[in-house]
């Protein structure tokens, strides 16, 4: 495993063009050449694992300086990346604007500042900055408060009145963005609601923290987190064709403004996101694979995301999704064929994302290896969910994995194995304190498969899936059938056909 060093990961993640730049902004005065910090830099450009030893053997830094090099050297290239113009994004030109109007100030050329200002301003506006929009108009009112410039007769007015609109629409935002980030983290950390009392809780947190708004009022950044706090509210509370609907109102603001895309294309690719998740959570499989296919030709398309991060955000969302529609269509077999092409991206995008990001992947291709009765496989990318001591994800996907686990070792024949696991996942659950009927109901079946003769066991599974079948849209106990579809698999051991015959005679129905 690479050691996640900041310096190493940063030169790593430096394009040909942008080290060759670096270079040429370090070698601009040529004493810089032979400076600790580029010996430093063409060390560890070399190097495919941090290594501390190989860098003190190779430059002339002391253990003692190594940490200062190492400071230097990565904000020498910040500085670098800051004036590739790759970088330029609109943020960053306003912001440009708002430093040379903020040097004219000081220098006492008030009118040039204010002439700078007025049109990052409307650039600002533009593109729906509000937060600097709001800076700049402060900016602008320090400069006519203090000195007489008598551009416009009515400025104090206009600059009141547009300070006290973007104000609102800046207080507005910051509320929605807050509530969309709690109601976020409240669904990675607990997942779904698991009762009366959970759902009552979410309602009453929701509606006592969505702000008073008028929609026709708002502009792009407000509707877009509006938009996002009603997605998580209704993912948390299970209501999955409202997040349908309101993903979908998300990757439509990107439609009505599609300038927006440039200027915040990680909001886009979360957008499509999410509406696939929908899509795939309410079985749409004919929009999902629309909406797939249509994201392809833009993931393809070689402008549509051009740094690190969104080529990233746009692989994972592709290859994600592309997993899911696997799942769709029933077509486990061909989908493992996919796997290894899944693999590889990750090791492209692994020290991009968290941890939790990774191991949902791995939870996703266990799946498709058990749909395809390859168990061990399963096994095999269940254990790296498992047995991850330091992870932090979701405790319903870490609890499903347990369970899934369970089921591939009886798949797998491998009893001597079960009671240990049983009793492991039992004690897991009850820690978690995410104990579901249905939960509870699969766990008791299995610890008494050993004692159920063979002529028996068919009508076991008959009576199991009985049990389990009232809960299928069950307010709280649905959320167990998407992570692990153990009905079709309960069908398929009745029937004694594949699994994935099972969920493709449902998809032609």
């Amino acid at each position: 495993m690479i050691k996640k060093d900041a310096l190493f990961l940063l030169i790593k993640s430096l394009s040909k063009s942008e080290k060759r730049q670096f270079k040429l902004y370090a070698g601009r005065l040529g004493v810089n050449a032979e400076k600790n910090f580029m010996a430093l830099f063409m060390v560890l450009d070399r190097l495919d694992e941090f290594d501390e030893s190989i860098i003190l053997k190779r430059t002339n830094i002391k253990k003692q300086q190594l940490s200062n090099a190492k400071a230097h050297l990565y904000k020498q290239i910040l500085i670098s990346l800051r004036l590739n113009p790759a970088h330029q994004s609109t943020k960053v030109q306003i912001r440009e604007q708002l430093d040379f109007a903020s040097i004219l100030y000081y220098k006492g050329l008030h009118k040039q500042s204010l002439k700078v200002l007025e049109k990052a301003k409307h650039l600002a506006m533009n593109n729906f900055e509000n937060n600097l929009a709001f800076e700049i108009v402060e900016l602008e009112k320090v400069i006519e408060s203090q000195y007489i410039t008598r551009s416009l007769q009515s400025r104090a007015d206009d600059l009141t009145r547009q300070s006290e609109d973007l104000s609102n629409k800046t207080l507005i935002l910051s509320e929605l963005s807050n509530l969309s980030l709690q109601l976020y983290g409240l669904l990675l950390k607990k997942g779904y609601v698991r009762n009366d009392e959970d759902y009552q809780n979410i309602k009453e947190f929701f509606h006592s923290k969505i702000p008073d708004y008028q929609l026709d009022q708002l502009g792009f950044k407000e509707k877009l987190y509006l938009n996002k706090a009603y997605l998580w509210y209704n993912f948390i509370i299970q209501e999955f064709v409202s997040c349908y609907k309101y993903s979908q109102r998300w990757v439509d603001l990107f439609t009505a403004n599609p300038q927006m895309k440039k200027t915040n294309p990680v909001f886009y690719l979360k957008g499509i996101n999410y509406l696939l998740e929908s899509l795939f959570l309410i079985k749409h499989s004919v929009k999902f694979e629309e909406v797939l296919n249509n994201f392809k030709v833009e993931y393809k398309d070689k402008k549509s995301f051009t740094n690190e991060n969104t080529k990233s955000l746009a692989t994972l969302t592709y290859y994600q999704n592309k997993l899911n529609l696997y799942f769709l269509k029933g077509e486990f077999t061909e989908g493992t064929k996919f796997v290894p092409k899944v693999l590889q991206k990750l090791k492209y995008i692994e020290q991009t994302f968290d941890e939790h990001h990774i191991m949902v992947f791995y939870y996703k291709i266990a799946s498709m290896y058990f749909g395809a009765q390859d168990n061990d496989l399963c096994i095999f990318y269940l254990g790296k969910i498992i047995n991850n001591r330091d992870l932090k994800m979701r405790e319903d996907l870490l609890c499903f994995s347990r369970i899934l686990n369970l089921v591939a070792h009886y798949e797998a024949g491998y009893d001597q194995n079960l009671d240990a696991l049983i009793k492991s996942t039992y004690k897991f659950l009850i820690k978690m304190d995410d104990m579901h009927i249905v939960q509870k109901k699969i766990m008791t079946f299995l610890r008494k498969l050993g004692s159920i003769y063979p002529h028996e066991i068919k009508a076991a599974f008959k009576e199991l899936y009985d049990e389990l079948k009232v809960f299928e849209n069950h307010p709280y106990e649905k959320r167990s059938f998407m992570y692990l579809d153990i009905l079709s698999w309960l069908e398929s051991k009745i029937q004694g056909i594949p699994v994935e015959s099972i969920i493709k005679n449902k998809l032609n129905k």
